[in-house]
């Protein structure tokens, strides 16, 4: 596939609500941009960005997939566009998150039938957070109970009075086959090849379809001084000049259009086409960020593609990740200039099953071929690109260079997870300027099925992990969890371990990680006396134990009191380490302990007989007779929920957060008129706490989990 110029590349993120008919609408594009012969249907499996066997089986998108189609505008401008097709499921909405950092316009699609849907809340939030222009496609209008001006109604209600359409349907449900063009005053209709003629518009809508024309073209002018004066004096601004005008208020933010189409029918998919080249912000109308390290080897004053800035406005400092950065670090805007140095953004890799790993990317600034060498700026790897390609699903279209604004991908990048930076400096350090990973809010624990599948799971979890920023592998005890967004993609993700990397495991509740520490302060002694021939071993410690109130976090404060050599100088850090020993060992509930103070203030040392490993001995004695004798406190360890929910759905919330146990800190009112809930709850009360939530809000809610630390278990949790 040739390559078209970086002003005439457009990458499109379609994204919006499960079932809205994304994928569908992304094939259309590429059957009736001649990518594909044949438009395939999610329902049998056959579609291009559906091509993973979990997509398949599940009959619906779980991952981010690129699709790369040439089109030809009316003028005769020939553009590229890369649609990055996201998963609309909510345990995926780290897909939409990625596809958005890499996009120049955001397609949100909405069903006519379902209306606005929390993956629309989902998919525009996230836009809004990175400041990507938007268009609204409303599709699905050849389905029952179709209803175009009722969901732009919807539209208008829960994102506001920006959105303004562009085109109305003439006909729905089984009757739609034309399309009112507002800005053009004039019908077009479709056949059944999804080809369009224009015609004059039915007597039954010219005045619905002025109005509307009057509307769309006085909100237009009036972000355009020239446009006013000669709107004012009673010259009307062609379509021509609307759409010129259009697109630069896309571009800004101030109008959203919302347009309509049929990805089943094909009818307004190649007037869809021909907005996304034409109102889309070329590469170059928008910087990318990303955040070198401190030092002097920042691209500040580097020369042509980078360009200093205080990283104002979306995506501005504090809101970025910070994955592979160092705190020195500043935001720096690049623009995707040709002719500058070769920067590229990896923005998902994933493995594959003939080729290993594959890593997409998007090329930030310079150029790059397929056989330069550069270096991780994120992980110091060096890397060579072993041949480049545009992706189309699963099919490998090579290309020989990619240039500044432009995707694709390459094999077998060892260092490179997903996040990162290449570049051709030596030294130095960058990363991506990112939103932070949505947080972990489930979690399970995984059970290898053999001890090769032990063996060989932290491996393959490391790689997992490295294509999804939503995805954290951590240890529980000698439990290891994953944990993620919900239960549908740890299914995925454990199924990809089996077919990918071989490895077999089963999922299982996480154990909860209770703690205890000492009841009440204690003196004990510890004491090893034994003599068999030769060097035999002999240590004496005193010792006061008494809880240290930290949290629960895991605190220990050991104090040497000792006074006259009792206990010779060089055997006190010994006795320390005992004290951990016996901690880490357990208390007599079983947990770990934690919280304690030990004190050291009497013992007694033989010259020939004692030795580092006696008063280690004893010192793990004394502090388990000191635990015995005092006894123990449970402690459970609790996290901060956070849930933003519509006001009306608080008190819902609310009910059920008192039945975990919770002790709510705040109730406050949010953005957008949502309902803000803090509370404290046990972390033995969470564990499917995402999903009630997303059953009893219908999907609208927002939640975090943060750890808190620990705190007194109630009386029935003891053991």
């Amino acid at each position: 596939m040739d390559a078209a110029p970086t002003t005439n590349h457009r990458t499109v993120a379609v994204v919006g609500a499960a079932g809205a008919g994304k994928t569908t609408l992304a094939e259309a594009l590429l059957h009736r941009a001649g990518a594909i012969s044949r438009a395939g249907r999610v329902e049998d499996g056959t579609t291009v960005c559906d091509h993973e066997p979990e997509e398949v089986a599940r009959g619906s998108s779980l991952g981010l997939a690129l699709g790369t189609l040439t089109w030809t505008c009316p003028d005769g401008a020939a553009y590229t566009l890369t649609l990055a097709d996201a998963p609309g499921h909510p345990d995926f909405a780290g897909a939409v998150d990625t596809a958005l950092s890499i996009a120049d316009l955001a397609l949100v699609v909405v069903s006519a039938v379902d209306g606005v849907q929390p993956g629309s809340w989902t998919a525009w939030s996230a836009a809004e957070a990175l400041g990507v222009p938007r268009l609204v496609v409303v599709t699905q209008e050849d389905r029952a109970r179709a209803d175009f001006r009722r969901v732009l109604a919807e539209l208008r209600d829960a994102f506001g009075e920006r959105l303004w359409p562009i085109e109305l349907p003439l006909g729905e449900e089984q009757s739609f086959c034309s399309i009112a063009d507002v800005l053009g005053e004039h019908a077009l209709v479709y056949d059944g090849a999804g080809r369009h003629r224009d015609e004059d518009l039915p007597a039954d809508v010219v005045d619905e379809e002025h109005r509307m024309h009057v509307d769309v073209t006085e909100e237009l002018v009036s972000h355009d001084d020239d446009q006013l004066d000669a709107y004012l004096s009673g010259q009307e601004p062609t379509a021509a000049d609307l759409e010129r005008t259009l697109a630069y208020e896309v571009a800004s933010g101030d109008v959203i259009p919302v347009v309509v189409a049929s990805g089943t029918t094909a009818a307004g998919v190649d007037r869809l086409a021909d907005l996304l080249c034409e109102l889309a912000p070329a590469p170059g109308g928008r910087d990318a960020r990303i955040v070198v390290g401190s030092g002097d080897d920042t691209p500040g004053n580097a020369g042509p593609g980078f360009v200093g800035t205080t990283a104002a406005g979306p995506g501005a400092a504090g809101s970025g990740n910070d994955d592979g950065g160092d705190d020195g670090g500043r935001p720096v805007a690049v623009s995707a200039d040709p002719s500058g140095e070769p920067l590229v953004h990896v923005f998902r890799t994933v493995a594959d099953a003939y080729v290993g790993q594959v890593s997409m990317l998007k090329v930030l600034s310079g150029v790059v071929h397929g056989s330069d060498r550069l270096r991780n700026a994120t992980t110091g790897a060096d890397e060579r690109l072993h041949g480049l390609f545009r992706l189309r699903g699963k099919e490998h279209l090579p290309v020989d260079q990619l240039v500044a604004g432009e995707v694709g991908a390459v094999a077998k990048l060892g260092g490179s997870p997903s996040g990162t930076l290449l570049w051709s400096r030596p030294s130095g350090r960058a990363r991506p300027y990112l939103p932070q990973p949505r947080r972990p809010v489930y979690a399970a624990r995984l059970v290898p099925a053999s001890q090769s599948d032990d063996e060989r799971m932290p491996a393959a979890l490391a790689r997992l992990v490295a294509e999804d920023r939503t995805l954290v592998a951590d240890q529980v005890g000698e439990a290891t969890v994953l944990r993620g967004l919900g239960d549908t993609q740890l299914a995925v993700a454990v199924e990809r371990l089996a077919r990918v990397f071989g490895v077999h495991v089963r999922t299982a509740p996480v154990p909860v990680a209770y703690r205890e520490t000492i009841a009440r302060p204690a003196q004990a002694e510890g004491k090893v006396k034994k003599q068999s021939g030769g060097h035999g071993q002999f240590a004496v410690v005193q010792l006061r134990v008494g809880p240290l109130h930290d949290g629960g976090a895991g605190g220990f404060e050991f104090v040497d009191s000792v006074v006259g050599g009792a206990v010779p100088r060089q055997y006190v850090p010994a006795v320390e380490r005992g004290a951990r020993d016996a901690m880490a060992a357990g208390g007599p509930q079983g947990h770990p302990v934690v919280d304690l103070r030990v004190e050291l203030y009497d013992g007694k040392a033989h010259s020939v007989d004692s030795s580092d490993m006696a008063f280690r001995t004893a010192a793990a004695t004394g502090v388990r007779a000191a635990l015995a004798e005092a006894g123990t406190v449970l402690l459970e360890p609790v996290s901060t929920v956070t849930v933003t929910v519509p006001p009306d759905r608080q008190g819902a919330v609310l009910t059920d957060l008192s039945g975990r146990r919770a002790a709510v800190s705040a109730t406050e009112l949010a953005d957008g008129g949502r309902a803000r809930v803090v509370a404290t709850v046990p972390e033995a009360e969470l564990g499917r706490y995402a999903l009630d939530l997303r059953s009893l809000t219908g999907g609208r809610a927002e939640l975090t989990i943060t750890p808190a630390g620990y705190t007194r278990a109630p009386t029935a949790a003891r053991g």
